[in-house]
């Protein structure tokens, strides 16, 4: 049986999508069977991982909102499986406030595909609102990318907040699985200050491995690829490869158990 994880983080611009996408093709590579759920209006993921989001004939948004057979909108592509999202998402948090329950429709519909992958990554949009908060209803687990910046907590106190909030009343099962440190620059004390307060705010659950500020990373999705396609001695596809390694080890007692 799969594990479902959400890749949150509502502050914009500190390597959500990224994350989601190279991890996705980085276990893909490691021989596990990977499904990337694009949850993000922008739809990002999906055309990272060389999906033309102006062709697939149904998205997510048909999925949980119109009811779609969830196996009929998931593309395959070399680097893992994807469910599409498009612009009509956008609007999705109004209409799933009709259904019931409203948190519930993502669940529902991943839960019909949870036992045919290892792992399954939902890439929330930037905000805590109605599809993140059906995306942590989804999950079993949560994985936090914080950026190496001034102001790297800031925000994530809010995200924390309504982490316990659904534990709490929707999904007693949600922990933080994991937080990667992105955006990396070793050459800067700052960095290496910002990535202890984290360490130390979030104990035992920080990576071992740091991303790095690298330009291949930014290059590789105009090209519709991950980092390991683009540029696999890159520092980010290194970054990536050796991350994805790490998940996998932490992923395999459930994998057995499952």
């Amino acid at each position: 049986m799969g594990r479902i994880i959400s890749v949150v983080n509502q502050k914009g611009g500190v390597g959500k999508t990224t994350t989601a996408v190279n991890l996705t093709a980085c276990l893909a590579d490691l021989g596990l069977k990977v499904l990337l759920c694009d949850f993000d209006p922008q739809a990002n993921a999906t055309s990272g991982l060389g999906v033309d989001k102006r062709k697939v004939k149904k998205t997510v948004y048909d999925v949980v909102v119109n009811g779609a057979d969830i196996r009929e909108a998931i593309v395959s592509t070399k680097f893992g499986d994807v469910l599409p999202s498009s612009a009509d998402l956008a609007g999705a948090a109004v209409e799933l406030m009709t259904m019931s329950p409203p948190t519930h429709q993502l669940l529902n519909a991943l839960a019909q595909v949870k036992a045919d992958y290892d792992v399954i990554f939902i890439d929330c949009p930037p905000s805590l609102e109605m599809l993140t908060l059906n995306a942590l209803v989804a999950a079993e687990g949560i994985l936090v990318p914080v950026q190496c910046e001034y102001y790297a907590l800031e925000g994530l106190s809010d995200l924390m907040s309504t982490l316990r909030m659904v534990k709490k009343r929707l999904n007693p099962t949600l922990d933080i699985f994991g937080v990667i440190l992105t955006m990396f620059d070793g050459r800067t004390n700052f960095s290496t200050q910002v990535a202890q307060e984290v360490r130390r705010h979030f104990p035992g659950k920080v990576f071992a491995t740091v991303v790095p500020r690298n330009v291949r990373l930014a290059e590789a999705p105009s090209h519709g690829l991950p980092v390991s396609r683009y540029d696999r001695t890159s520092r980010g596809a290194v970054a990536y490869q050796a991350l994805a390694q790490e998940m996998q080890q932490k992923l395999q007692p459930i994998s057995t158990k499952g």
